[in-house]
């Protein structure tokens, strides 16, 4: 969902698996859907771990623990590996996830993250175990994460880490901006190159 991204407090939830690849974050089976509604994505989020072979609620994982919750999933190292599905992005940002921490993100994924809105913050290892530490001890603990000065912060702890954010990609959160939005944005930039190029031949 396009929406402007400045700066968000939320709860979190935390996923602390390590290697976490995209078919986990939505099954293969999925990938057949004819739509793109990011809600049907959404509600299939981590389908497999969800959901028992039944369909029912599998109370052991996280997102169906009432203690945990917000716009924040805190992700173990290597999240998003495995196929480049966007898809998994989809999903996410379908749940309502607004930002994913963790201490690394496999390329093509965090690019897939950001061109639908959801902002991958890569943080240190030190860091990302700290905060899965704090959020177990108090659910209700709260992280900011303020994309203009690209920083991220433990409100319990205080401890705050820099991440980095392509200038690009900054911008056009900042702006609620897909990539077609901000071609049109330059349409009068680009027609008056083309003209000049007209001249010149």
């Amino acid at each position: 969902m396009k929406q402007k991204f400045n700066i968000l407090e939320s709860t979190c939830v935390p996923l602390r698996q390590e290697n976490i690849d995209t078919d986990q974050i939505i099954p293969a089976r999925f990938l057949k859907a004819t739509t793109r509604d990011e809600r049907y994505f959404g509600e299939n989020l981590f389908r497999d771990w969800r959901y028992r072979a039944d369909g029912t609620p599998d109370p052991s994982f996280v997102l169906n623990d009432p203690r945990y919750g917000g716009d924040i999933l805190v992700a173990g190292r290597n999240f998003g590996s495995g196929s480049s599905r966007e898809h998994a992005a989809w999903a996410l940002a379908g749940y309502g996830f607004k930002v994913v921490i963790s201490s690394f993100f496999a390329d093509i994924h965090k690019q897939n993250e950001l061109n639908n809105f959801v902002l991958p913050v890569v943080v240190s290892e030190d860091f990302l175990q700290e905060l899965f530490a704090t959020v177990a001890a108090d659910p209700s603990a709260r992280v900011r994460v303020d994309v203009p000065a690209q920083t991220v912060t433990s409100l319990a702890t205080g401890r705050s880490e820099h991440f980095e954010l392509n200038a690009y990609k900054k911008y056009c959160l900042l702006n609620a901006l897909d990539d077609i939005d901000y071609l049109v944005l330059q349409q009068d930039k680009i027609e008056s190159f083309e003209e000049s190029r007209e001249h010149a031949l």
